[in-house]
């Protein structure tokens, strides 16, 4: 073998990061380094194999649909974690003559720089804990505050009114209609003071908030929404509450980056528990990718409340299959 072959693999083999080739049969030709972090495989294993037959059928199909957006031309970057260590994956076409003949993956650990960013996660998680606290004493105050002012002053415009019906009918219909903007001005106090605060669904239950959300969502989104809630629920008040929040949030997401035509909002109660799902017919995306997946402030925020509840949260999306969001009792499967 030339020096320079010869130079080129001992490279690959020696390299601190793991790089495998498959060809257009899904099957492993090279493996250089140690792939069991990745594929929980060794490189023997995986040499010679088709993808779908030596791997475990989860991870089977996950890396069948990657391979795919390589083959189609694609370059993309991975975020992975296997028990304490986490990963960067980069996969990517190899074009032979023009043609693409095989797909390429390289992965690399990043367990150093992932301490840097759950820090940077927990920094984020506490502002978000900040902002709800600012909101719910926003809230607090349009409700006690301006709500309860803007309640007595209909009711002395009430008192002026009655004691002018007889002496001046005209000022009277002036005052009709002053009321008539300070109740539409209450009344967008009110909704305002609802949406800032969560307690809102502690206060009227989590139906008539999902309710709220669905009517406002419809008001901007152009595609079908459904909203099937449980009518025998009975829900600790900080469960719903967590539940509404990320039931917000998720369909936040769905409107604006899904590109979808339809959201389904579902909360159940089984013999093990209560769940949420939040479906969409959206594009869906990798989760695992952070570029087009992303952990972005709505999973932070999704994160963030399903770990104030003790809630299971899970997200399963695939391209073009669209995404499900979804939150359950500890324990529930």
């Amino acid at each position: 073998m030339p020096e320079a072959a010869c130079l080129s693999d001992a490279f690959l083999q020696q390299s601190p990061a793991c790089h495998w080739i498959v060809d257009a049969n899904r099957i492993f030709v090279r493996v250089y380094g140690d792939p069991s972090p990745i594929f929980a495989r060794t490189a023997d294993e995986l040499t010679g194999r088709n993808a779908a037959e030596v791997l475990e059928p989860g991870l089977a199909a996950a890396w069948s649909r990657r391979f795919a957006r390589a083959f189609q031309g694609e370059v993309f970057v991975l975020g992975e974690r296997r028990d304490s260590a986490s990963w960067i994956i980069s996969v990517f076409p190899i074009r032979i003559e023009g043609e693409i003949r095989y797909a390429a993956g390289l992965a690399r650990e990043t367990t150093a720089f992932a301490k840097a960013e759950r820090e940077l996660r927990s920094t984020v998680l506490g502002a978000l804990k900040a902002q709800e606290f600012e909101r719910n004493m926003v809230s607090k105050f349009l409700h006690d505050s301006v709500g309860q002012n803007l309640t007595a002053l209909g009711l002395q415009l009430d008192l002026v009114r009655m004691d002018l019906e007889t002496l001046s009918p005209q000022q009277c219909l002036r005052i009709v209609e002053i009321q008539k903007l300070l109740g539409d001005m209450m009344e967008e106090v009110r909704e305002y003071s609802y949406e800032l605060n969560p307690s809102t669904v502690e206060r009227a239950g989590l139906r008539p908030a999902l309710d709220r959300l669905a009517t406002r969502l419809r008001a901007r989104f152009a595609g079908t929404l459904r909203l099937n809630v449980d009518p025998s629920l009975k829900l600790d008040k900080k469960i719903a509450s967590a539940l509404y929040q990320i039931a917000q949030e998720a369909v936040e997401n769905a409107v604006q980056h899904s590109s979808c035509s339809a959201i389904e909002i579902a909360v159940k109660s089984t013999r093990t528990g209560t769940f949420l799902e939040v479906r969409d017919n959206g594009r869906g995306f990798d989760p695992a990718d952070p570029e087009r997946g992303g952990r972005g402030l709505g999973l932070l925020s999704m994160e963030h409340y399903a770990a104030q509840a003790g809630l299971d949260l899970s997200i399963t999306s695939h391209h073009g299959e669209g995404t499900i969001v979804r939150a359950a009792d500890t324990g529930v499967v």
